[in-house]
């Protein structure tokens, strides 16, 4: 799919605006017609560029990330860790947390939207956590035979599901700042 039609700036205003609607009413909702509305495109243009609502919403999310772990390299794990926090902030936390709460229902229902979101976003988040365990592990600081390496990405979404079900808080970087110390870091014996 050629998308050099649209300039990156129109492109990130749709992305914008798919992520607004994704919030105002859920991915079921969310519809190409209320997308070319809000954007005042066609619809036809949505499907050239996207090909599939699963698609653009994925790339929308995936657009929303702009931090790739993978440039984040301090020295040490802990280091690296504190520049992750520092480049993210409770507000846009806390709105990433409504979106994914808004596809949760979604992505176990749609297949597609499934498959999107893991090669768009998933995939390259695990990536980029990957490449900074494992320059820990070159430097020593994990041994690389700890069984904890694989399941950090499951400690960390434990982390943003459990905290709003247990103490109706939101996730914020306090509260991720003390379950590295506290969990992710000992299980890792760093």
């Amino acid at each position: 799919m050629a998308r050099s039609r649209l300039t990156p700036e129109r492109e990130s205003e749709l992305y914008a605006a798919v992520l607004d609607l994704l919030r105002e009413v859920g991915y079921d909702a969310l519809t190409m017609d209320a997308v070319a509305a809000r954007t005042h495109s066609s619809k036809a243009t949505l499907y050239r560029q996207w090909g599939s609502k699963p698609e653009l919403v994925a790339r929308a999310l995936r657009h929303n990330k702009p931090v790739s772990l993978t440039e984040i390299d301090t020295g040490t794990l802990r280091g690296d860790i504190a520049e992750m926090l520092e480049r993210t902030d409770d507000c846009q936390m806390d709105k990433d947390a409504a979106l994914m709460r808004g596809l949760a229902h979604a992505i176990h229902t749609n297949p597609e939207l499934h498959r999107a979101l893991r090669e768009l976003l998933i995939e390259p988040e695990m990536n980029g956590l990957d490449e900074v365990l494992r320059r820990a592990v070159h430097r020593g600081e994990i041994p690389a035979d700890n069984p904890a390496l694989k399941l950090v990405p499951h400690m960390l979404i434990g982390a943003f599901i459990a905290r709003p079900l247990i103490e109706d808080q939101p996730v914020d970087k306090a509260f991720l700042s003390a379950y590295f110390d506290a969990v992710v870091l000992p299980s890792l014996g760093a």
